[in-house]
């Protein structure tokens, strides 16, 4: 394990997702939410379809045997739904701040359908990250804005995704993945554009240019995630996670002009303590796990 260099690349596949998602938001004020899933899946799919078919894999592996990956690939469809729609109408601040209850859901979720242990201290800490999601979105005040929903509609979904990618068989190639995951967006984008009665416009060189350059980072911030989970510990990984909320919440304020309240940044504090709290609470019990293994 390489985990300093693992680590580089976990902080940097960050940077890039919060580039992506500041350029997400600028596309979708110019073209409808459906255009842009649509866009983004044909350049994500065309670049993936050409590095597996390189490798010499099939694109599309029969479904017996792998129905997990196309569940899979129907929840990233989804969730991409989410995220577009949510980034055209949340601050970006407000998206990036919830969306790191993530790692919080993706424990639930695997203590529910995966059958994983997950003790009364664990089950507090996502009871107080979901107790800072309320401070941020603030159901049945004033300032509750329902697009916010949009929101816990793409962490639900990424965490589906996150849960089922761990059955998926060790032999499934991530190009294949990645394809699938780009692919389906091939099918939600135009879905989403029907179902909201949008019809596609026509784009500047310059629409077309940020376009490119959103496909550009968000390939590379895959890729560059999926190499640093590859060479290092994923245990000594997951707390840099964090990062994209800094990058994300920093873009937000430096380009867009956007000003976090106080409860944003306290309902931030709780989702992130949480998070590390669970982290760490699982590194302690794994190495319970080894010690008694080794004795």
């Amino acid at each position: 394990m390489n985990n300093l260099q693992s680590i580089a690349l976990m902080v940097f596949s960050m940077v890039c997702f919060a580039i992506e998602d500041l350029f997400i938001k600028q596309l979708t004020g110019v073209m409808p939410a459906g255009q842009v899933l649509t866009l983004l899946g044909g350049g994500g799919a065309f670049f993936f379809a050409l590095m597996a078919r390189r490798e010499g894999v099939s694109l599309l592996p029969p479904l017996k045997g792998n129905g997990v990956l196309y569940l899979r690939t129907s929840c990233e469809g989804v969730a991409a739904v989410f995220i577009v729609s949510a980034l055209a109408l949340v601050p970006l601040s407000t998206f990036a701040t919830v969306f790191q209850a993530s790692p919080l859901a993706i424990t639930l979720g695997a203590a529910l359908f995966l059958g994983e242990t997950v003790g009364w201290r664990r089950w507090a800490a996502i009871c107080v990250g979901f107790l800072g999601i309320l401070l941020i979105i603030r159901p049945g005040t004033t300032s509750f804005d329902p697009a916010t929903l949009l929101v816990l509609g793409a962490v639900v979904t990424i965490s589906a995704r996150d849960v089922i990618s761990r059955r998926l068989p060790a032999a499934t190639r991530s190009s294949v993945v990645a394809f699938q995951g780009f692919g389906s967006l091939l099918i939600t984008g135009p879905l989403l554009m029907l179902f909201m009665g949008n019809a596609p416009v026509g784009l500047s060189g310059n629409d077309w240019g940020i376009t490119a350059v959103t496909i550009f980072f968000g390939m590379v911030g895959y890729y560059a995630i999926v190499m640093a989970t590859r060479i290092g510990d994923a245990s000594a990984l997951a707390p840099f996670r964090y990062t994209r909320m800094v990058f994300s919440m920093g873009l937000g304020m430096l380009i867009l002009g956007e000003r976090p309240d106080l409860m944003t940044y306290l309902g931030a504090a709780l989702i992130i303590g949480s998070g590390f709290y669970t982290y760490l609470r699982e590194r302690h019990l794994a190495r319970q796990i080894r010690k008694n293994v080794s004795a």
